[in-house]
């Protein structure tokens, strides 16, 4: 292994609002990624302004945690009126770090904090060892790598440049464009994605229509060339739902033509970490708390069952073709308990490893938008303070057990209903497997048959064990 002191890589979740990082650190991240709408690449279901990211920054160092701020977008010359009041405000929270792409910003905020920490976005698709020399020359201390580089071209990254950070996405959405520098939100509705606003096309479902057009080819070209044909074939695709059409060679059926794979690589970290990764990194700043404690929670059981030991697992590594003995039998089994969790009971695409371990070809999910699994988010359990609840609500069948019961208040996300095969995913990713018998409504006590989301209302259930707050709730459809 190329650690030699082992240490961990840093875990690095997604946070589109203060409710998500808190989730995110509770399930083990080590760090957090954030911004405001006006300079993130996430405009919307991004809940961020200055003054609560303040607070976010604030309450991460007071539990020893970072947060590294994204000012990624390619920006205007418009975004450089606001850009150095926006620094000067956050100098004084002291992040960890600006995630930058775009050397114009890096310069803005040189200007005003000149010894500011950055890390260079992926969306600057740095992908060899000369340009991370660069960067790195430039006063980039950390690189997140473009996701088109391989484990390979990482490893040589890291050997020509010891000193420098590297970092890569490990798990979440990936993007049809060269390192998700993407032009067809903005073609089609005139939202860039280059500016955080993206409606995802690449998710429409497509369908092709044919068109023959008559050629005009001389006489003497068709005696010399009997077989050529005087028409030429067209295929143009349209999404579903829209009028804008676009010209392709190929694909004669409607599919998810433009629909990558998610990525995952939880099977993959002793390599990664091998490799001279120091920072994994989670994609979904818009998804739910309960995509974040579920894929955070997730790496941060694997990362730990790696990292266990002194001395790294030795491993199998198809990249470079070394048979080395085989991962300990504890570690495999729990990596295969995580990767079926988030194979069968989360929303995704298809997974993929990408580039890091493919063959240079992105996988797709031609078939349909994302795969559906059994299991449902229904709720994310709050403390009990939070909840608006009468003291002490009885539930059907209390007291008939003399193990101790544990009130746990839960915010409704989706529909809940007695009866329910539910689990409750807790941080350290522990799981409480039951069917639910009975609900109160935290506000007014009343015995419910069930409950839906969308209007924050939070109910009482019963437990045999403590459930800690920011654990998720799922049910079994």
């Amino acid at each position: 292994m190329n650690n030699k002191k082992n240490e961990k890589p840093e875990l690095i979740a997604p946070a589109g609002n203060f409710e998500k990082m808190k989730t995110a650190f509770a399930f083990g991240a080590d760090a957090v990624y954030a911004g405001i709408p006006d300079f993130s690449l996430r405009v919307r279901i991004n809940d961020f302004d200055v003054k609560s990211l303040k607070k976010a920054i604030e309450y991460a160092h007071n539990i020893n945690k970072k947060v590294y701020v994204t000012i990624n977008i390619f920006a205007h010359n418009k975004h450089f009126k606001k850009l150095p009041a926006y620094v000067r405000e956050l100098k004084k929270a002291k992040p960890d770090g600006f995630i930058v792409s775009d050397p114009g910003v890096m310069m803005a905020i040189r200007k005003v904090w000149p010894s500011a920490k950055m890390h260079l976005s992926t969306q600057a698709n740095c992908v060899n060892k000369e340009a991370a020399k660069f960067w790195f020359e430039q006063g980039f201390k950390r690189i997140v790598l473009g996701r088109e580089t391989t484990i390979r071209e990482i490893k040589e990254i890291k050997k020509s440049n010891p000193k420098l950070e590297i970092e890569a996405f490990v798990h979440g959405a990936m993007c049809m464009a060269y390192s998700g520098r993407c032009f067809l939100s903005k073609l089609f509705t005139g939202r860039s994605a280059n500016l955080g606003d993206c409606v995802q096309p690449c998710r429409w479902k497509y369908n092709a229509k044919i068109t023959n057009s008559k050629l005009q080819i001389p006489n003497k070209f068709k005696i010399q060339n009997p077989n050529v044909q005087n028409y030429s074939q067209e295929i143009f695709i349209k999404a579903e739902g829209r009028d804008e059409a676009l010209e392709l060679v190929e694909e004669e059926h409607g599919s998810y033509i433009l629909n990558s794979n998610d990525l995952c690589l939880i099977k993959r970290i002793p390599e990664m970490v091998d490799a001279g990764i120091s920072s994994f990194k989670i994609e979904g700043r818009a998804k739910s708390v309960y995509y974040l404690a579920c894929v955070v929670g997730a790496y941060r059981k694997a990362i730990d069952a790696v990292c266990r030991d002194e001395a790294l697992p030795r491993l199998r590594c198809s990249s470079c073709r070394r048979r080395d003995e085989a991962l300990p039998r504890l570690y495999e089994g729990d990596i295969d308990f995580l990767h079926k969790e988030l194979d069968e009971k989360l929303y995704h695409r298809g997974y993929t490893e990408g580039f890091m371990f493919g063959n240079g070809k992105m996988a797709q999910n031609l078939d349909n938008s994302h795969k559906t699994p059994e299991w449902e988010f229904c709720g994310a359990v709050i403390g009990e303070k939070t909840a608006k609840r009468p003291a002490a609500p009885r539930l059907r069948g209390a007291g008939k057990n003399k193990k101790t019961k544990h009130s746990v208040n839960i915010k409704i996300h989706n529909t809940l209903k007695v009866g329910d095969r539910i689990e409750i995913i807790m941080p350290g990713y522990d799981i409480i497997k039951m069917k639910l018998k009975s609900m109160v409504d935290a506000e007014t006590g009343e015995e419910l048959e069930e409950a839906h989301g969308g209007q924050g209302k939070v109910v009482v259930i019963e437990s045999n064990v403590e459930i800690p707050e920011f654990s998720v709730v799922r049910r079994k459809m």
